[in-house]
């Protein structure tokens, strides 16, 4: 009896023995493949030159349209180098279309909505993310159902409203009705409910800290990527928006796009002149990206990893 249990004893250090070398080199081989960089074929270079120059290429198109007359951007085949009429053409865009007045309106117009809309996104979503009340989910679904309305059904309504108010021709009403969207509730929604561990409120919840604070002291830190992207986006929405400002605002008091109307009036429309108006609408996007480029684009990575 104790002779034939020997082996068995025996056997089975040996087998422990051999499988834990086998899983350290396991995991080393897996550390070593995970902090393995990757390099870029020459295919992923000709997609990202090709996806870089058909980005680029309306912009450019744009600057050499504006640089020279409409008799040359008419031509068969259109030019492709630009022209000498570049700042003439800017300057007479700058003059006929009253562009520093649009601008200012403009500037006006979308960083009060993107400011609004971040803040007032923020806030319904760490609610609805985070916060424990009746009728949450159904408030959820009425927000989202919103998103499926489409905005040209409420225009005469709306337009009535603000006739009443007295807001007609200026540029509250233009900046009232956007002040929060549906798509930016539900996106600090999403992020806040991956990136904002539950610990850390209820930590907070013992510390005795009321909602506001915790929206001030933790959400706001957490949020502040998703906050950046949603900035960006609603901002380029609002300067670029047409619809609405040209049918509550008028020729005295315009936004960009719609005192770029002006430049198309007429019989024969000059073609380099709009699109030198487009330049100068373009232009304050451009510069904007230029200086925050840098922290939307971190902002955009460090919400994917939090993700």
């Amino acid at each position: 009896m104790t002779t034939e249990s020997l082996p068995v004893r025996t056997e089975a250090p040996a087998r422990t023995t051999t499988k834990k070398p086998a899983a350290r080199g396991g995991r080393r081989l897996l550390g070593q493949r995970a902090g393995r960089q990757h390099h870029a074929g020459p295919l992923a270079y000709v997609l990202l030159t090709v996806t870089a120059i058909l980005s680029i290429f309306p912009l450019y198109w744009t600057m050499v349209a504006a640089s020279t007359d409409n008799t040359r951007v008419s031509q068969t085949p259109p030019p492709f180098l630009p022209g000498p009429n570049l700042f003439s053409n800017l300057a007479r865009a700058w003059d006929e279309a009253a562009m520093g007045k649009a601008m200012i309106n403009s500037l006006i117009v979308a960083g009060v909505i993107a400011l609004s809309t971040v803040m007032f996104a923020t806030l319904a979503g760490f609610a609805f993310a985070k916060l424990r009340f009746k009728g949450r989910n159904v408030l959820l679904m009425l927000v989202i159902g919103t998103m499926m309305v489409p905005p040209q059904l409420g225009v005469v309504p709306l337009f009535m409203m603000m006739s009443e108010l007295g807001w007609s021709q200026e540029l509250p009403a233009v900046i009232f009705p956007t002040l929060v969207s549906a798509v930016g509730v539900f996106f600090m929604r999403q992020y806040l409910s991956e990136a904002l561990p539950d610990e850390l409120v209820e930590a907070a919840r013992v510390d005795g800290a009321h909602s506001l604070r915790i929206f001030w002291s933790i959400v706001l830190p957490v949020a502040r990527p998703a906050m950046a992207v949603l900035f960006m986006i609603t901002f380029v929405h609002a300067w670029n928006d047409f619809f609405w400002p040209f049918v509550v605002l008028d020729m005295t008091n315009p936004t960009v796009p719609v005192a770029l109307t002006q430049l198309s009036a007429g019989y024969v429309r000059d073609q380099s002149l709009i699109m030198a108006g487009a330049l100068l609408g373009t232009l304050p996007l451009l510069a904007m990206f230029i200086v925050f480029g840098r922290q939307i684009v971190s902002g955009i990575m460090a919400g994917a990893v939090k993700g």
